[in-house]
This record gives structure tokens, C-alpha cells and sequence, in this order.
């Protein structure tokens, strides 16, 4: 993983990190994002699994002053605040149906429209992705666009189980005691 991380963390590609939870998949994107040219830029990590599907839209790509009940002014959104740099987005197996379709819009055109506007906003946001589940299966099961499967897919990064990687538990045992003794002091 180390070597990969290294590898493509220059790109601007698109990357799938896929592993159960608690494998450290925020903690890979952030290492590819702070070994990448965009290291001095944002980094914005979002969760679709803890946005409610009315919502995600206008949280990723923001919204215009009117567009809906409660929508008092302007909104940025999630892409916008990430333009130059890096845009997380964990649990992508959650993002709704109807706005996988908008997400592959952006990778394609590199742009966003705001809830509520025409206006199309150029943006520069390496998108890096992360899934706990089998999104090949949710392709198959037609629970996740295939196009955007793809497009997500350029770099594919798996991480393993812990159970699968027991040579690291010693290395892991030690980070948390330093942690855990600086955190007593």
C-alpha cells in the first residue's frame, strides 16, 4: 500500500480505495493527498452514508440563495471548498442513485451547478474514493452506475483485514501505546 500510495500520489487520477471499515481508507487518502502537488491546497473529506439523500446535493455541489424551503443563501458545497485540491468521499456506495450521475458529470466536464443556478463553476479537484462493500457486486445488481464504477476504478487500492495482515499488529500495538501514553501525560 505504501508503495502504491507513493506511486500515484502525484497523479491527478481518480482512486477507489476499497476495504472494511476501521482499515485506515481516510488514512490513505490523506497520505495521497499530502505526498501530491495539492498538499498545500484542501483537503475535504465527506461521508455520503451520514448525509440524508434530500441533502447530498446540495452538500456536494452547493446551492443558490431560494432554491428550496430553508436555503436562506448561497451555499458553496463540498466540491467547491476542495477546488485545487483533494475531495474524499467515503462510503461512495451510498451516494444515491440519482446523483451518481451528476458525480460522473463532474469527473467528465470538470464542473459543478449549484442547486437552484444554470451557472456551470469550473472546478480542479482530484476525487478520491472509498467503499466498504463490493461495488462490482452493486454494479451487477444495478444498485451503482457502471460508468461511473469506471471512472471511480482508475486506481483501485485494496486494503486488507487486519486479520489478513497479522504482522502489522505489533507496529499498530506500538503507535497506540506512544499515542495513548503522550495522550496521559
Amino acid at each position: 500500500v505504501y508503495e502504491m500510495i507513493e506511486a500515484v500520489a502525484e497523479t491527478d487520477s481518480t482512486v477507489l480505495i476499497s476495504g472494511n471499515s476501521g482499515t485506515g481508507k481516510e488514512l490513505v487518502a490523506r497520505a495521497l493527498h499530502y505526498k501530491s502537488h495539492r498538499k498545500n491546497k484542501p483537503f475535504v473529506a465527506v461521508n455520503c452514508g451520514a448525509i440524508s439523500e434530500n441533502l447530498i446535493e446540495s452538500e456536494l455541489f452547493g446551492h443558490k440563495k431560494g432554491a428550496f424551503t430553508g436555503a436562506i443563501a448561497d451555499k458553496e458545497g463540498y466540491m467547491k471548498a476542495a477546488n485545487g485540491g483533494t475531495l474524499f468521499i467515503d462510503d461512495i456506495d451510498d451516494l444515491p442513485y440519482n446523483m451518481q450521475v451528476k458525480l460522473l458529470r463532474v469527473l467528465q466536464e470538470k464542473e459543478i451547478s449549484r442547486v437552484g443556478s444554470t451557472e456551470n463553476i469550473p472546478i480542479d479537484v482530484r476525487i478520491i474514493c472509498a467503499t466498504k462493500v463490493d461495488l462490482k457486486q452493486k454494479v451487477a445488481e444495478k444498485l451503482f452506475r457502471e460508468d461511473l464504477y469506471y471512472r471511480l476504478n482508475i486506481i483501485p487500492i485494496f486494503l486488507p483485514p487486519l486479520r489478513e495482515r497479522k504482522e502489522d499488529i505489533p507496529e499498530l500495538l506500538i503507535h497506540f501505546l506512544k499515542k495513548h501514553n503522550a495522550e496521559e501525560k
